[in-house]
């Protein structure tokens, strides 16, 4: 009946009386107060791609530049080249005068300001500071130093925005075809045999002095061309090219902060979250959110949070694209096989948590069934791409779906309100177990899997989400989940005399519950109620959602997910060791591995290259030659512990080692992949790069990065943690490991595997990772290595 009434909101007819005109004037204010919104986002981007173009000078320090120019003109002194414009001008007034001194003002300011903003980026290309030590007792070189000093000069003293460093950021450098080839042979001489390196190392000496060097001149100029080389190519060939379903394959997840509860009530719960993601989704658009800054100084590229909200993966028969809407007033939530596009904003504001939360009420209390197909329609978005593109092509191309369809892809985000709880007890493993699969997939069909991000809500009140993967990288998704958590989190200890003036700040949104669970604040109107989305499916169309259903379930069926919390020690004790807490994990996984299958084996972890304009990505390889000598002593009972610890550190240093080089730009993987997409589109083979890019990578692992909000305080809030995220299998006979440092004394790993291979079972390797990491702190604390 919406849809009906906003169709008649305007007629025009003319009739034998003359003509009529009819029109309801709230409709009419809604559109008015739409284009208004809509007006006021462009003048405020435009204001902010101002701010953001002349960083790190602020704008003001225009006006001053204008004054000091004029007083220097009127007092007598010589402004460079005053005397030759003023010939130009027709009159030698004061107000010729003026504009005259504003031209060269506004030349040397912009002279001024841009040179500072190229020097920046050439500081920022400076990358020794990443290999030096920190900490105590660390010493710095002059060159850093100077460098830390050059970099804080320039950075100024005005506040920047989410994007003000973005032309400041280099590109992301192109290695050498030599060093990549001396680096991937390095990675997989602990892999091979004898005979197996000999033969490995003919084909990449005959790439290198060969076809290498033709492809990587397209590179270089495509290095030269492109804001970053890798990726464009990245995101189509890996992500929007691949015709597999997301379901397990692709999307990953996130779930609670487990050790908390603020309110068991749903409702109550998505209101709260609904609202605290949409206020991080108003710091985006206005670019008040904070950068993020490595040491407080270097930051890392922001260009991926444009896309959180409002973006979809839409399908295609060959490739699916990436649409991404400017704005949207609305979120969609589904909930017991229904769609209800439901408003967030009314009378020119957002809906407050306590207005959410009616709304959210009406949708749980609404008995009206789903009709025929509408219940397990998303399993579309779940299964083989290319029947989702010919089914939306079909049955979803015009008419009632079409608008429908609209709705969800043009939402904000879409929240699912589960009629099952997402339950996690400390003393019962597998509550955490099914949470995490909750998230990862649900029931295979009440997840959006095309949406950047599905909400989900259990029915005792715990959240979680599903996230697309093409879109952008799991930190960004972290940093969204991590202010969402501690938003929440900090309202419940809202009373605690140590709460400060920033957390006073933080609360003082009504994002907090009261005594019986329910969002605390009173409504300051009855907020507009959720639209229930209408859908007219054929028989045709019924058997496609039949038939991308069966896929995703068997694919559901198959997944193996561990969830386990490792409390015995966390990054405290790592760091007392003075060994990396990444490289400490890294060494246990490959070690617990090892004792599974009884061998090594291509190992993938990921690095951000976002120290890079547009950068994503790059692998670290942590099987090296000093990780397999130090498992292998761990299996040696001759060896001493004098000797394991020794292996410790060597592989320790070789593993950060690779890592700060896959963040700096040098790594192995993306420049391989990169040339092989050359190779393609000149319809090169080459039997070296064929090899590579079919190994398989039966352990790929992945650290869920944490404390990326400057306002998480674990100090004083020890429980505002999450537990992190995972991800399924990336071969069918490996393993996806998932992990996240959350404190000082805690770890959670989210480890899946297929059930249908005999290899691989996912709490073995729980078992021995949950071993390897306590016999690692016995043998270090034997030794009293710090």
């Amino acid at each position: 009946m919406a849809e009906a009434h906003s169709a008649v909101a305007f007629s025009f007819a003319i009739t034998h009386e003359g003509w009529d005109v009819n029109f309801d004037r709230e409709v009419l204010h809604l559109v008015w107060a739409s284009g208004v919104r809509s007006w006021k986002k462009r003048l405020a981007r435009f204001k902010n791609n101002l701010k953001n173009g002349v960083f790190p000078a602020p704008v003001h320090s225009l006006w001053a530049t204008v004054a000091v120019m004029a007083g220097c003109h009127f007092s007598g002194l010589n402004v460079p080249y005053a005397k030759e414009l003023l010939q130009l001008m027709p009159e030698q007034t004061v107000k010729y005068q003026l504009a005259t001194c504003a031209g060269i003002s506004l030349a040397c300011w912009l002279g001024i300001t841009y040179s500072m903003r190229y020097t920046l980026k050439l500081l920022f290309m400076y990358k020794g500071w990443m290999y030096e030590e920190r900490g105590k007792g660390s010493r710095i070189s002059l060159a850093t130093k100077l460098w830390l000093l050059a970099v804080k000069t320039l950075s100024g003293p005005s506040k920047p925005m989410l994007y003000s460093f973005q032309g400041s950021l280099p590109r992301l450098p192109l290695p050498s075809v030599r060093d990549t080839m001396r680096r991937y042979l390095l990675s997989v001489k602990p892999l091979l045999n004898d005979t197996q390196y000999e033969r490995m190392e003919r084909l990449a000496k005959e790439f290198q002095n060969g076809i290498g060097i033709k492809l990587q001149r397209y590179l270089i100029l495509k290095s030269w061309w492109s804001t970053n080389y890798v990726s464009d190519w990245w995101e189509e060939y890996v992500y929007l090219r691949g015709r597999s379903p997301l379901v397990v394959n692709s999307n990953f997840y996130g779930i609670d902060a487990i050790l908390i509860h603020p309110s068991k009530i749903q409702a109550a719960r998505a209101a709260t979250a609904i609202h605290t993601i949409l206020q991080f989704r108003r710091l985006i658009e206005r670019q008040e959110l904070e950068p993020i800054l490595l040491q407080g100084l270097v930051p890392l590229c922001s260009w991926q949070y444009e896309r959180v909200f409002n973006t979809t993966r839409v399908p295609g028969i060959e490739a699916d694209k990436i649409v991404h809407y400017s704005d949207s007033k609305h979120i969609v939530v589904y909930n017991k096989g229904r769609y209800f596009k439901v408003p967030i904003y009314y009378r020119h504001r957002l809906l407050k948590p306590c207005e959410i939360e009616m709304q959210m009420e009406q949708i749980l209390n609404d008995t009206s069934p789903p009709v025929e197909g509408e219940e397990k329609m998303a399993a579309l978005t779940g299964g083989e791409r290319a029947l989702w593109a010919s089914a939306r092509l079909e049955f979803f191309f015009k008419g009632t779906n079409r608008q429908s369809l609209d709705a969800i892809e043009k939402a904000a985000f879409v929240v699912s309100l589960d009629d099952e709880p997402f339950e996690f007890d400390e003393n019962v493993p597998h509550k955490l177990d099914k949470f995490g699969r909750s998230v990862l997939h649900g029931k295979g069909y009440d997840r959006w899997f095309d949406k950047s991000f599905t909400l989900c809500v259990g029915s005792n009140g715990r959240i979680g989400f599903n996230a697309e993967h093409s879109w952008a990288d799991a930190a960004v998704m972290s940093h969204l989940w991590e202010f969402s958590v501690f938003d929440e989190a900090a309202g419940e200890w809202a009373d605690a005399p140590v709460m400060g003036h920033m957390w006073e700040h933080v609360i003082s949104n009504d994002c907090r519950y009261g005594p019986d669970g329910h969002t605390q604040g009173n409504p300051e109107f009855k907020p507009p109620s959720p639209i229930r989305l209408q859908w007219k499916f054929p028989p045709s169309c019924i058997v496609a959602i039949e038939k991308s259903n069966q896929v995703v379930q068997s694919l559901i069926n198959d997944v193996d997910l561990r969830i386990f919390m490792h409390s015995a020690y966390g990054k405290g004790f790592m760091k007392t060791c003075r060994v990396s807490p990444d490289a400490y994990i890294q060494l246990a996984l490959q070690l617990a591995y090892y004792r599974d299958a009884g061998k090594f084996s291509l190992t993938y972890e990921a690095s951000m290259t976002r120290l890079f304009r547009e950068g994503r990505t790059e692998t670290v390889r942590p099987v090296t030659v000093e990780s397999a000598a130090f498992v292998k002593a761990m299996c040696d009972k001759t060896t001493t512990l004098d000797e394991r610890v020794e292996l410790l550190r060597k592989a320790s240093k070789r593993h950060q080692l690779n890592y700060q080089d896959a963040m700096c730009g040098m790594g192995i993987d993306r420049h391989l992949f990169c040339l092989y997409v050359v190779s393609k589109y000149l319809e090169v083979d080459s039997p070296f790069l064929k090899e590579v890019l079919s190994e398989p990578w039966r352990l790929s692992t992945s650290q869920t990065p944490h404390g990326q909000t400057s306002k998480l305080d674990l100090r004083r809030f020890p429980k505002c943690i999450s537990a992190g995220g995972g991800f399924g299998p990336v071969a069918d006979d490996g393993y996806g490991v998932s992990y996240i440092i959350a404190g000082e004394d805690l770890l959670f790993f989210h480890i899946s595997s297929k059930k249908t291979c005999p290899d691989t079972v996912s709490w073995v390797i729980s078992f021995w990772t949950m071993r390897r990491t306590v016999f690692l702190e016995q043998e270090i604390k034997k030794r009293k290595y710090s």
